[in-house]
């Protein structure tokens, strides 16, 4: 196996054996971007001189999982001296003054910068239409974190880091076949990066196996939570853990192929020993209007001296989301966060008689690009990004977290994944569930790639 394949776990153990150094590692990394990067797009910038300097730096550190681990960050992630361009010709002279708080943990426990990865601008979208999917490069990479997942599927990066505001990691990392993990709201701090909606922006990372998430979680967070995500059981042994099965709306309009690979993934945590137990998701009608209502008005004050200034300069379908915006009122943005009090409180409810929820990440695999609306049997149609953050944001909205696993492909080879979703601070839970069913299986490949 040649060291690019490795998972974050066990490239460490070979790293701590000595049977291979950081240098080595990185540059197996880098030579596996030269290969791939023309067919798929992942990166805005490769920073091959930076990486091989912090894998050489990395060899004389103190021992750790994430010691000279090549990894990938989404280009809202500040990094003193390197441009944090969000994918946009708004930011094409932007360079960051400092690190921000997750890329300084992340080098202070040894991990190797090999690049900033393509995110749809702004964050602002499902697509990430720079980027191609690492398992067919006709379909879209899902967004809007589609090159952090697409690098880590692809094994130009041993983990990357996305950011997600109503399913930005999950969403690409289901339709490219990895691990994906949104943390609970603020968890994780979000200091220098930039935001697309402040209360419902997460940071977290994506990876190739479960394990990985909770070795990089651990490292993101403040030392004293750090210990639980690293350290979560890995027997394989459900018993006791009751995984809520929801009886409405995340089975609702999904892919025939996806609902049976999840109800399928189910099935198996219940042969773990997990008792699953059927759930009502809460206030479904509100999801979408809530979703919106907040973040539409966020990230339009955000964007509002830029937006006034240079409007030109942006993607037009970022631009009139952003134009949009202005038009709701204060009344409108205080009744979403009223609804999602409500809504919180609901979820809170639901989840104290489970202590995960299982159900499918996305409704249906990447697309083909340019298909704009996905039609469902009973003839209702949505747009692609619709259907793609219909069944994420109400992780978001409730600030709870989420893991998507994959579970299996379609037909058509294309990666669908299960998601995971449980109590504010229960990532412990999630990744002892997913890790349990990640063991039952095959193990995780890369994508084939030229």
């Amino acid at each position: 196996m040649r060291p690019y394949e490795l998972s974050l776990a066990e490239a460490a153990q070979e790293v701590r054996a000595r049977r291979l150094s950081p240098v080595e590692l990185v540059d197996s990394v880098l030579e596996r971007i030269d290969r791939v990067e023309p067919h798929l797009h992942a990166y805005v910038e490769v920073t091959a001189e930076r990486a091989r300097h912090d894998a050489r730096r990395a060899e004389g550190a103190v021992d750790g999982p994430l010691r000279g681990i090549p990894m990938a960050l989404k280009d809202l992630i500040d990094v003193a001296g390197v441009a944090t361009t969000a994918s946009s010709r708004v930011r094409a002279d932007h360079r960051a003054e400092a690190d921000s708080a997750v890329a300084a943990r992340l080098a202070a426990a040894g991990a190797a910068l090999v690049g900033k990865t393509h995110t749809h601008e702004f964050a602002y979208g499902l697509i990430t239409p720079q980027t191609g999917n690492a398992w067919d490069r006709g379909r879209v990479a899902g967004g809007s974190s589609g090159g952090s997942a697409v690098a880590v599927a692809a094994g130009a990066a041993t983990f990357a880091l996305g950011t997600d505001t109503g399913g930005s990691i999950r969403v690409p990392a289901a339709l490219n076949g990895v691990v994906g993990l949104k943390p609970t709201y603020d968890l994780v701090p979000r200091r220098g990066v930039t935001s697309l909606s402040w209360s419902l922006d997460h940071v977290g990372p994506i990876t190739r196996t479960v394990e990985d998430a909770g070795l990089v979680l651990a490292a993101l967070v403040a030392p004293g939570r750090a210990q639980s995500f690293a350290d979560y059981p890995r027997d394989g042994d459900l018993r006791g853990l009751r995984v809520g099965v929801p009886v409405n709306y995340y089975f609702d309009h999904v892919d025939p192929e996806v609902e049976a690979a999840v109800r399928a993934a189910v099935a198996r945590l219940e042969e773990l020993g997990a008792r699953l137990i059927e759930v009502e998701i809460p206030m479904t009608r509100y999801i979408q209007a809530t979703h919106w209502g907040l973040m539409v008005p966020e990230a339009t004050a955000y964007h509002e001296r830029t937006l006034r200034s240079v409007p030109e300069l942006y993607a037009d379908d970022v631009r009139v989301l952003l134009e949009a915006g202005a038009l709701l009122s204060a009344g409108d943005y205080l009744r979403a966060q009223r609804a999602r009090t409500l809504m919180r409180r609901a979820w809170l409810d639901v989840l104290d008689g489970v202590d995960a929820i299982a159900a499918p990440t996305v409704p249906l695999t990447a697309v083909e690009v340019g298909r704009d609306s996905v039609t469902w049997p009973d003839g209702a149609v949505e747009t692609v990004s619709d259907a793609y953050v219909r069944l994420s944001a109400p992780a978001n909205i409730a600030g709870v977290p989420s893991l998507t696993v994959p579970v299996g492909q379609d037909r058509a080879g294309l990666p669908i994944g299960m998601q995971l979703m449980g109590r504010p601070l229960g990532e412990a839970v999630l990744l002892r569930l997913g890790h349990a069913y990640e063991r039952t299986g095959a193990a995780p490949r890369l994508a084939p790639v030229a």
